[in-house]
Parts: C-alpha cells; sequence; structure tokens
C-alpha cells in the first residue's frame, strides 16, 4: 500500500456504526397470568347470568328507586359531614399531642388510645343507647346554676346524632395520627426560621408548618373519606336510613335479597370513584412545584390507555 493511499485512508472520516436495535425481552409469564385472570372472570360471569335466582333486570329498575337514592344521599351527608368533624378534631388533638402542655398531651394521647382501641360498631351502639345512662343533656352556667338547654337524650340522641358522634369521634382519632404524622414530616428548621422572624407559634402552624405539611396529609385522609364511605353502612345498627338501611328495607318486602345488595354496590363503586377522582386533584394541587405534580390523575391514565397515540 503506497504512502498516498495511507493519507486517503487516513483522511477519511471513521465509518458510523450501526444502530443498535433493541429487541423488547417477552414476559410470557404475565400473558399466561392475564389470560388466567381474565379466563376466571369470564367464568364467573357466566355461570351468574345462568343463574335463574337472580333477576338482572331488576338492578337496573332499584338502581334509581326513590328509597335508594334517599339512601345514596342520607350516605353522601353522613361520610361528609362525620370526616369533617373528624378532621377538625384531628387537626386540634394532633397539635394538642404536639404541645409541651403535659394536661393537653395526655388528654389527646387518652383520645386518640380510646377511640382507636375500640371498634367503632361498639362505639355507635354505645352512643345509641346512651340513655339508658342518662335521662336527659342538659347545659348549665358554672356556679350561676342557668339552664341553657335541656332535653330528653331519647329526643337529643336521634340515628343521626348517634352515627354522626360514633363515626365523627373514631375518625378524629385517626385523623390526629395522620395530621401529626404531616407535622412531623415538615423539617425543624422551618419552624425556626419562622420563630426567628417574629412569627407566633399560631401563626407559624397556619402559615408555614400546615401548608408543607398538606402534601403528606392529602392522600392518606383521601383513603379515609372513601373509608368512610363503606363504613357508613354499620349506621344501620342504629336505625339511620343510609343506603344499605334503606336496601333492607326494599328486599325485606320482595325478598329480591342479591339483586338489592348489587344495587348498593354499584352506588357505593360509583361514590368510592368519584372520591378518588376527587382525591388525585386535590393531591396535584397541594403538591404543585414537586414532581408529584406531574404525574397523570386517574381520568388521565384512563383516557391515555384507551387512545395510546394521544400524548399527555
Amino acid at each position: 500500500m503506497s504512502q498516498l493511499d495511507v493519507e486517503a485512508r487516513a483522511a477519511q472520516p471513521p465509518a458510523r456504526p450501526d444502530d443498535i436495535k433493541a429487541i423488547p425481552v417477552r414476559h410470557w409469564g404475565r400473558w399466561v397470568g392475564a389470560a388466567v385472570v381474565i379466563l376466571l372472570f369470564l367464568w364467573l360471569i357466566s355461570s351468574a347470568s345462568k343463574s335463574r335466582n337472580i333477576e338482572w333486570g331488576l338492578i337496573p329498575q332499584y338502581l334509581f328507586n326513590q328509597s335508594i337514592l334517599q339512601g345514596v344521599g342520607n350516605t353522601l351527608f353522613l361520610s361528609v359531614t362525620a370526616q369533617a368533624m373528624g378532621i377538625v378534631l384531628g387537626v386540634l388533638f394532633a397539635v394538642m399531642r404536639q404541645s409541651e402542655n403535659p394536661v393537653l398531651k395526655t388528654v389527646a394521647s387518652f383520645y386518640v388510645w380510646l377511640f382507636r382501641g375500640t371498634p367503632v360498631l361498639v362505639q355507635l351502639l354505645v352512643w345509641y343507647n346512651l340513655a339508658l345512662v342518662f335521662q336527659t343533656v342538659t347545659l348549665r352556667v358554672p356556679l350561676l346554676d342557668w339552664t341553657i338547654y335541656s332535653t330528653p337524650m331519647n329526643s337529643f340522641m336521634t340515628p343521626l346524632m348517634a352515627a354522626l358522634l360514633g363515626l365523627g369521634l373514631n375518625e378524629g382519632a385517626y385523623m390526629a395520627e395522620i395530621v401529626r404524622g404531616g407535622l412531623l414530616s415538615v423539617d425543624e428548621g422551618q419552624t425556626e426560621a419562622a420563630m426567628s422572624l417574629g412569627m407566633s407559634h399560631g401563626l407559624t402552624l397556619r402559615r408555614v408548618v400546615l401548608p408543607q405539611a398538606m402534601r403528606v396529609i392529602i392522600p392518606p385522609t383521601g383513603n379515609e373519606f372513601i373509608s368512610m364511605l363503606k363504613t357508613s353502612a354499620l349506621a344501620i345498627l342504629v336505625n339511620y336510613g343510609e343506603l344499605a338501611q334503606r336496601a333492607q328495607a326494599v328486599y325485606q318486602t320482595n325478598f329480591k335479597i342479591i339483586e338489592l345488595l348489587f344495587v348498593i354496590s354499584i352506588w357505593y363503586l360509583v361514590l368510592t370513584t368519584v372520591a378518588t377522582i376527587g382525591q388525585s386533584f386535590l393531591e396535584r394541587r397541594y403538591a404543585r412545584g414537586t414532581t408529584r405534580a406531574q404525574q397523570a390523575t386517574m381520568l388521565q391514565r384512563v383516557w391515555r390507555n384507551l387512545l395510546p397515540g394521544r400524548r399527555e
């Protein structure tokens, strides 16, 4: 090879390497598992549809039955009110547990211990039967013996009141631990910096600690509300007209037990789905400025799966 050939070859640019062809690994186990699950699901649906003991045509008829719709409204009212009560109590007792006052800290710890340690079913029955212990409810001004309010316990402790007290106080104990965990997640340096600027403890809590703690508090609070929607069915024990109680009143007259149970199951699924969507939007709102805010919501994931070519 001559000197000219060597110089010409050296002057040529290096050859571009071939593109790497990535071959995806086939996960046959996933496909087999998915096929088994789908076949089992289809078998279950087929077996249920062939049953002569279930009148499937009654399910859409009772979905919008007047009594069932009233039960849905009562369930929503009870769940939202009890959850709001639990959130207020949770914030109050979480702050009390963080207090340096030993009395406040002990009272808050006792409250959480008592209501988390006893079943909510028992708590509902205790409130509903409180008239066996106290005959009247009376509010008086101390030392002056002025009666502000007085009524028989049977009139005061209605099914709604018993359900609210039982579910709300029980939820407050769980929310106290959720809020306390959120407060502890905020770095102590944030509080120290706020105090060094002359902010009071209350102002520091409202303006600095709680807004940052909400990112940690919102997800479990959403889960608690979804759980509350289903736990509200226990109010049937105190004869409150929520969804399960209304369905029971219907199937006790027509004996269509399975059909009515399917009806209330559909409504619970609808309510929990709406609550889940609302929770995802709240999480994104309080996660603004973080990587979590960029995650797709439930609706966006469903829309993306339905239209794979769509970009966010």
